[in-house]
């Protein structure tokens, strides 16, 4: 979905605004309940495939692309065959370019039948998204958070950023939250008053390319992301000299006016161009010109519980 996020979602608490939309969040609650009182499909059926979702309930920004690479990478070195399963949508094809750099990648309009596909031939499915979809039973169901927003103001979309209310964390087996916020252990205990014995991840961004890059250097740097500043923190942590920084919003296609813009600002200032991977294959995608201008950060998650995560999945598989 691309869209400018509204600041208030991620006040601390609801403003005005969210009250006034409040009546607009009915007809998700409705969906939500009568998606929840429908059978699963899938279990009549003989999958011998075993089926992972890395999803959000905080609708972008939350790390889930990274955390479904990071889990086939784990499950590879385990021997097991893996697939990514992403829905086919036009507006989130440089997440399934990504996922494509690191395996193969099942697209159709419906999960159900990229999973019938996948059960051919693979060990397991690796759900990109689709935690709202309950046509599938999947076995094992990770949310994911970015820990400096969490769950903004706790409103349903449109008065807020969720999908599900929070108390929806009881239907799940796992939490990754991504990022280093203070209130960490804050987060925790609401994230245990929903479901005690949820197991919890905690990772960081990775930059792997990071000696390519000379720090001398002035950069100007550009996400179209869920959550922008992230990535901005992450080059100023790693000692970017990052002197102007764009936002753009989530899954945006650039064209010809911003990429010039873009190169325009970085000649006024001298400097370097800077941007991240799902933006990069964006660009390259598009009748952009020029985006041998453009240099793209390579990050990759670290799970700082790595080995329990491993041990999480092979006793649930």
């Amino acid at each position: 979905m691309k869209f400018n996020k509204p600041k208030f979602w991620d006040k601390k608490k609801p403003t005005i605004f969210s009250f006034l939309l409040l009546l607009l969040t009915v007809p998700l609650v409705i969906n939500n309940f009568l998606r929840q009182s429908k059978k699963h499909n899938n279990k009549s059926k003989n999958y011998t495939i075993k089926t992972i979702c890395v999803g959000n309930i905080y609708l972008g920004g939350t790390g889930k692309t990274p955390s479904a690479i990071k889990i086939s990478q784990i499950l590879n070195d385990l021997k097991y065959r893996t697939v990514f399963i992403k829905k086919n949508h036009s507006e989130t094809f440089d997440e399934e370019k990504l996922l494509k750099k690191y395996g193969k990648v099942l697209s159709y309009s419906k999960r159900e039948n990229s999973l019938l596909e996948a059960n051919k031939f693979y060990d397991v499915a690796i759900f990109d998204d689709g935690l709202q979809d309950d046509s599938i039973n999947y076995n094992l169901k990770f949310v994911c958070f970015n820990t400096n927003i969490f769950i903004g103001n706790g409103m349903l979309i449109p008065a807020g950023p969720l999908r599900e209310k929070v108390n929806s964390l009881k239907k799940y087996d796992a939490v990754f939250l991504n990022g280093d916020a203070e209130n960490m252990n804050d987060i925790i205990t609401q994230i245990k008053k929903y479901k005690k014995d949820i197991k919890i991840f905690k990772s960081e961004y990775n930059l792997i390319n990071l000696n390519s890059f000379d720090k001398k250097e002035k950069y100007i740097a550009f996400a179209g992301i869920g959550f922008p500043k992230n990535f901005f923190k992450t080059l100023i942590y790693n000692n970017f000299n990052i002197v102007k920084f764009l936002e753009f919003p989530d899954h945006y296609n650039y064209n010809y006016k911003n990429i010039k813009k873009i190169i325009d600002i970085s000649n006024d200032f001298n400097a370097k161009i800077l941007t991240t991977e799902k933006d990069y294959e964006r660009i390259k995608a598009s009748d952009c010109q020029n985006i041998d201008y453009i240099r793209y950060v390579k990050m990759e998650l670290k799970i700082k519980e790595e080995k329990e995560l491993i041990d999480f999945i092979q006793k649930n598989l």
